[in-house]
Parts: C-alpha cells; structure tokens; sequence
C-alpha cells in the first residue's frame, strides 16, 4: 500500500475487503472523526481515553461499508451523519448531555497530522457547517426586526444603483452612533434622521427600508462569510467588486 494513495483509491479498495487499505483509511481520517465527535459531544475528546472516540472509530467504519458513490452524497458526509446518530444513540442510551466546547485546542494538536487532500475536505465540511450557523443566526436576529429571508428577497432593489444607494444608507447607519442606537433600540430605521445624512429621498429609504436594515444587521454583526453578498471582504471593507 503506498503511503500517498489517493483517499478515494483507498475507500474503493477498502469497500472491496482489503483490510489494510480500511485501516489507513480510518488512521488518515481519524483527526476527522475527533473532530466531529467533539462538536457532537461539546467536549475535547482524546483517543484511546474516552469512549465516544471508539464509537466515532466504529461509525465511520460503517459509513465505508455503506457509502453508495451514486447516492450524491460525499462519503465525508455520510460519514460525518453516521457518526452523529451513533453518538445520539449512545448518549440516548447513557441518559448523558455534554456542555459546548471550543474545539481550539484540538484543532491545533491535530492539523499537522492529518493529510493535506483530507484536510481540504475536513475544511470543506467545517466551512459549510459555519455557513449553515451564520445563517441560522443572522435570520434570529432579522426576526427580531420583523424581517425574514423571504422579505429581502423581495424587497431586494432591482437594479445596481438603487442597492448602491441602500448600501450607502446602512454603511451611514452603523457609522452613525446615535442613528445605530436608535435602530438597536426602537428596532426601526431612523428615517428623518437619516434622510439628512444621505442623497436619497425619504420615499426611497421606506421602500428599501427592510433591505437597509437586513444591511445594517450583517455590517454590524461577525457574518465573514455573506458580508461578501453585500460588498464586504471578510475583514470588513469594500472588496471593490462591480
């Protein structure tokens, strides 16, 4: 078995009984499995001391047997899910709940063992589960303002220079301490306020009223991954895209 065989070589011929191509399978993906096992679990999870680790080894030792390559999904995927029902299965069984965790530390032990090609799928995965969490979280704080996904959908200005003039009028918002204030608190957009330190009419800003303040939401909250939607690189300038 050479040591840089391809992962999917590696699931093919694993899939097709060769047990030493399965173990460096599992020993490859194995910082993977911690991985997901501790944001399961909420806490740091070591190999060989506690037993969530052998039910991740074990999960994902039965997501190579089921893993289907028409079924569409990514065997990272499937694993990841088969790994997420054991662990609930297990703690069902335990009448046991774990507290949330950060997963720094375990995350900086293991990076330079993993391999470089799963690597790159390990941060596929993660950047995914981040993008799910940011829009989870931006929705509950629209809603706070009366405003769903739905909503900018269709308040969303229809041409380039009207969303320029919107964006404008929400980058004003959050430079603005007493107009921010005003939002945070009254959760509404200061219009009159406003209509001095813009060039856009009052009629205007009320139309796009809702898309202003789904701005102003994402400009003031830690959203790096869709501040790049409106204009925004994820350290929180003007990316210059036209």
């Amino acid at each position: 078995m050479q040591p840089g065989a391809d992962p999917n070589h590696l699931l093919a011929l694993a899939r097709s009984g060769d047990a030493v191509a399965r173990e460096e399978l599992i020993r490859r993906y194995t910082p993977f499995i911690l991985s997901v096992v501790s944001r399961t679990t909420g806490h740091f999870i070591r190999l060989g001391e506690d037993d969530e680790a052998s039910i991740g080894l074990m999960a994902f030792n039965e997501a190579i047997d089921n893993y289907r390559l028409e079924g569409g999904a990514t065997f990272l995927t499937l694993a990841e899910t088969v790994i997420r029902r054991r662990l609930i299965d297990y703690f069902r069984r335990e009448g046991r709940h774990r507290q949330v965790l950060s997963l720094q530390a375990m995350e900086g032990e293991t990076a330079a063992a993993v391999d470089p090609v799963a690597r790159d799928e390990i941060n596929m995965v993660d950047e995914l589960a981040d993008r799910r969490e940011e829009i989870e979280r931006y929705q509950k704080e629209l809603a706070s303002y009366g405003i769903t996904l739905k909503d900018l959908v269709k308040c969303s200005p229809q041409h380039r220079d009207a969303r320029d003039r919107a964006l404008a009028a929400a980058r004003v918002v959050v430079a603005n301490p007493l107009l921010r204030k005003y939002l945070l608190e009254r959760k509404a957009l200061p219009l009159k306020a406003l209509e001095k330190e813009v060039e856009t009419s009052r009629k205007t800003l009320e139309r796009h009223r809702k898309y202003i303040i789904a701005a102003v939401v994402m400009l003031m909250g830690n959203y790096e991954y869709l501040a790049g939607y409106i204009g925004q690189d994820r350290r929180g300038g003007q990316d210059g895209r036209r």
